[in-house]
Order: structure tokens, then sequence, then C-alpha cells
């Protein structure tokens, strides 16, 4: 448990935490989400039949775009400079969703999660926008994250599920 909230100042207002004592280490997360489609607008993911255009390279690039400028977007969120961000994106027809996926690895003296969630929630939202037009019922599920790796607190996976 945390034993003082360090977003609050004294009088429990929002701050920014003062990370500038801490040391710089190497860290990296690992985020995930879904978008449910239907099973025939996954398979015009899967054979290229779009009318947007080529799927996966255009969610690939709104996943580095969104951790690039999570700071942007996270009142809160300390600008980190990333040093790597790999954003997959894999059709599961079987499944009914698409699954993208973030790494995001920075030098610095605070965590990158946020940065992994960006990514995820950016590429998962340009799926959308990507789907709109030929499936009305999309739903983005399961963003969260999977691990992080670096930092005082040490290394975390998520529970299974």
């Amino acid at each position: 448990m945390v034993k003082e909230l360090s977003h609050l100042d004294r009088q429990g207002r929002s701050r920014m935490v003062d990370v500038s004592e801490k040391e710089v280490s190497r860290r990296t997360a690992v985020a995930e989400g879904c978008l449910e489609a239907s099973t025939e607008t996954l398979h015009l993911v899967t054979t290229g039949s779009l009318p947007k255009g080529d799927f996966g390279p255009v969610v690939q690039l709104a996943g580095i775009a969104g951790a690039k400028r999570a700071s942007e977007l996270i009142p809160l969120c300390h600008p980190l400079p990333i040093d790597f961000v790999q954003v997959s994106v894999e059709p599961d027809p079987a499944e009914g969703r698409v699954r993208v996926t973030a790494t995001v690895t920075a030098t610095a003296r605070t965590g990158i999660e946020m940065e992994a969630l960006a990514a995820v929630s950016a590429g998962l939202l340009a799926a959308w926008d990507m789907l709109k037009a030929v499936d009305r019922d999309l739903r983005i599920t399961g963003v969260r994250l999977l691990e992080k790796r670096g930092g005082r607190s040490g290394d975390w996976k998520a529970n299974a599920g």
C-alpha cells in the first residue's frame, strides 16, 4: 500500500510529482487492448480490402504517435525521452477482434506505463476510425498494462486473464 499519495500537495490539490531525486534507469512497459468487430469486418482487415487503406501500418503509426504524445494528453504525466516503441497489430477472426500490443522503453527517472497505454489507445482509436464505415458495432475492450520493468518499485506482471 502507498502510505502517501505523491500526486497531492499538502492542501490535497493535484500536482506533478517531483522525480528529480530519483535514479535514472532503463524502463519498459507493455500494454494491450482489443477492438471487437464482426467476422465480415475482420475478413476485410485480413484481406487488405478496407476502403481506407492499409490497416496494420496505420494502426502501428497511430500507436507510436500516441506513445510520443502521452504527456500532452495526460495532465500529470511527465514528458519522457522515449528510446523505443513497438506496436503490434494482430487480427484474430476466430476471436472476433484485433489485438493491439505496445512495448515502450525509456531511460528515465519515472515509469513509461502511460506511454504504453497511450500507444495502445491511440492505435485502437485509429483502428476504429478505419473500420467505422463498414461496422457500426465496434467495441474497444481490455486496455491494460501487462508488465513493467525497471525503476525503484521493480518489475511487475499482470495476473493472467
